[in-house]
Formats: structure tokens, sequence, C-alpha cells
């Protein structure tokens, strides 16, 4: 037998398995890497944290990533090197990282790598009769397995896809398997640069469970303060933005986009939600100029808005929600103030009261997803009729 289809054998026998998980969002701000033990697949898995910590990268690797990122018209060349530089990076980093753990690599299964996402073209977005769902990771796997010697998963958006997905988010598989709970309906509500929720019913009914995209999290706050205050990459405590007051007829036109229109679930991207995104909204609310300061109040207004609409939208009928939050939007206090102003008979609160650090929570979803890949047996979720094809995800990469 081939020594890496034996070793695949043995991984998918075992009881356990050691992952490294990787994540690494529009956000371009840096690799989020949780070192993590899968106990068991499915409805039955569980998750012990071992190690994470978020490596941030450097202003040469962002500037690269962004000569390409969410641009229809591009270097194809370009395109071409940094996906395997990508992974050669994050390679490096997983390396460091095991060293700084005191972590030998042979004690680690698998690699969960999601790449980086550089284009994501759903078909509510591009529009073209011909073509279906598209989306586009960089950071090849066989580099990744290749330079650490760790079977790698990765890529695993493609074959959302190809079973009839949007290929994103995926969220909506871990979560459930992780964090269902008999009794309590629940919302699991993660603020990256896009926002996306799964919704997870007390009844435990796989058949209602639900995950989306809401719209911009933090894409549009972060693009406009990149974009107007030198190196300054967000809106730190919200400084910026408690200062301001909101610009209602601004906020009208920033909600007049069809994607708010279309039925749940759905998927965007910053190739819809961008600077030229708020440059049109200022135009049709005849707005030609605006402080910053309520530019980036009316921004998060935006997001806070449109996450609470698609919630209120998604669980009528439920009593008793709570809400787990996690991403880089958490420690954004004015959004996370005015999502719970709005929805005052709802518990707040973040997945660290449920056992996952919110930082590492989208790492070790792709570490969930890995274990699925390699031992996960017919016990997964799906329903199409909810957007989420039964289907395990990743491309299997081996080091040699």
């Amino acid at each position: 037998m081939n020594s890496n289809i034996k070793r695949l054998y043995e991984l998918s026998n075992k009881s356990h398995r050691r992952v490294i998980g990787l994540m690494s969002g529009t956000s371009i701000d840096g690799l989020d890497v949780v070192d993590c033990i899968c106990y068991g697949t499915g409805i039955d898995t569980k998750i012990e944290i071992l190690h994470f910590e978020t490596v941030a990268y450097q202003e040469d690797f962002k500037k690269e990533i962004k000569s390409i990122f969410s641009k229809r018209a591009v270097d194809l060349q370009k395109v071409c090197l940094l996906n395997s530089w990508v992974a050669e990076h994050h390679a490096n980093i997983i390396i460091d990282c095991l060293k700084k753990w005191k972590v030998e690599s042979d004690s680690i299964d698998l690699i969960a790598s999601h790449g980086q996402t550089i284009y994501h073209a759903p078909k509510n977005l591009h529009g073209l009769d011909n073509f279906s769902n598209a989306t586009l990771q960089i950071g090849d796997g066989d580099h990744l397995a290749v330079k650490t010697g760790i079977i790698t998963i990765s890529d695993f958006r493609q074959k959302h896809i190809a079973a009839g997905g949007e290929g994103a988010p995926l969220a909506v598989y871990g979560d459930y398997f992780l964090f269902s709970k008999k009794g309590e309906n629940r919302i699991l509500l993660n603020i990256g640069g896009i926002a996306n929720f799964t919704k997870l019913p007390g009844d435990l009914n796989r058949s209602e469970v639900l995950s989306t995209d809401t719209g911009p999290g933090n894409t549009l706050m972060d693009a406009y303060i990149q974009e107007n205050f030198e190196e300054k990459y967000f809106d730190d405590q919200s400084t910026i933005a408690s200062k301001g007051i909101i610009n209602e007829a601004l906020l009208t036109s920033l909600k007049k986009n069809i994607f708010f229109e279309k039925k749940f679930p759905k998927t965007t991207g910053p190739e819809l939600f961008n600077l030229s995104y708020i440059e049109e909204a200022k135009l049709a609310a005849g707005i030609p100029t605006l402080s910053h300061e309520d530019m980036m109040a009316t921004l998060n207004r935006f997001s806070a808005d449109t996450i609470v609409q698609a919630i209120i939208a998604c669980t009528k009928g439920w009593d008793d929600i709570k809400i787990y939050c996690s991403g880089g939007g958490i420690h954004n206090t004015l959004l996370i103030r005015n999502i719970q102003e709005q929805l005052p008979n709802v518990g707040f609160s973040t997945t660290e009261t449920i056992g996952i650090d919110p930082n590492a929570k989208e790492a070790v979803l792709f570490a969930v997803l890995a274990n699925e890949t390699v031992a996960g047996e017919n016990n997964s979720i799906g329903n199409m009729e909810t957007g989420h094809p039964l289907v395990k995800m990743g491309k299997i990469s081996f080091p040699n």
C-alpha cells in the first residue's frame, strides 16, 4: 500500500486527530493558527484547543495580496506566483508556531488550510446566465504539505460549489456539530469582513439549520479607514465612529441593493461591498461630502442594521434566542452596541462561554471540516432547500 494512503487510513481510524487549523480572512490582517485535537466526528465532535495565535502579516505580504484581491482585472502571472508564495508563507508561519509552542511536527496529524480568498463570485453577484457560482482561494495545499511534512486538507469551498452550494458560508457544518444544544435556540454570529451567522434550532431539527451572509461586517469600515487615515487599518475601539452622527439619507441609500432583497441563504464579499459602493450610495443620496466621523458612524450602523434585519427575518417564531459572537467585529464596541440595542430580548455573549475562543473559532471550524474529510461518516448535515449540500469538503495533499 502507498505509505501516504496507509497513513491516511490509520488517521481515519483513530479516536482523535491533532489538527492545525488555518484561517486568513478578507481583512488580510493576519493568519489565525490553532493547534487542536478533534475527538470523534459529526455531531459527536469535541474540540480541545491546545494553542492559538494570530500572526500579523507584514506590509509586503498585505501589499502583494491586495494587488490582486477582489479585482476583476488582475495580472494573471501574479495570481499564479502568489498561489505558491502564500502557501510557503503560511508554511513558515506554521513551522515558527510549532517551534514557539515546542511541538514536534510529527505529532500533528493534519493541516486544515482555508487559503486566502482573492475573489468570490456567486451567481447572485455576477449574474451571468452561462456560469454558476464560483470562488477562488490561493495558497496551494501541495506546497503546504511538502514544506511542513504534514498531510494537508485545503480548498474546501470548491466541493461545496460542485455540490450545488455557493461556496460560503461554510461555518454551518462545524457550528452544528460543535454548538447545537437541545432546548436552546442559538445564533452563531461571526463578524469578519463580511458578517454571517448560523441558525441552530433548539429542537436539533437539521432541516431548519441555516447559515447565511448578512452583508458587510467590518469590510466597509476598514476600507474607509485605510483609504483616509495613514497607517490606520481599522477604527480601534470605535473611536472615530463614536464621535459621529448617523446620516439617515446615506444609511437608506446604502441599504438599497438587490442583495438585501434576495432570499436566505446567500453569500457576498468585498467584490460588492467596497469603496465604490460607498461612493455610489453617496451619489444616490445627494451627499457629496461627509465628515469622517459621520461617515464611520453611518457605516457602523449600516453593518449593524443589516445583521439585525437578517437575524430577525430568519428567526421568526423563535423565542428565547441566544446569540454567540465571534470574529474581529466583537472588538468594535459601537457595532456590538448598535446590534444589541435593536435586539433587546436576545441574550448576547461570545463563543468563549460555550468553550471556543471567539478569535480562534473560524480556524477551529476548518479543522473540524478537515476532520470530517478524513474520518467523517454519514452523519453530516445537509439540506439543499436551505442551501447547504450534504457534502464533505477539502482536497488532500500528501507531503511527498
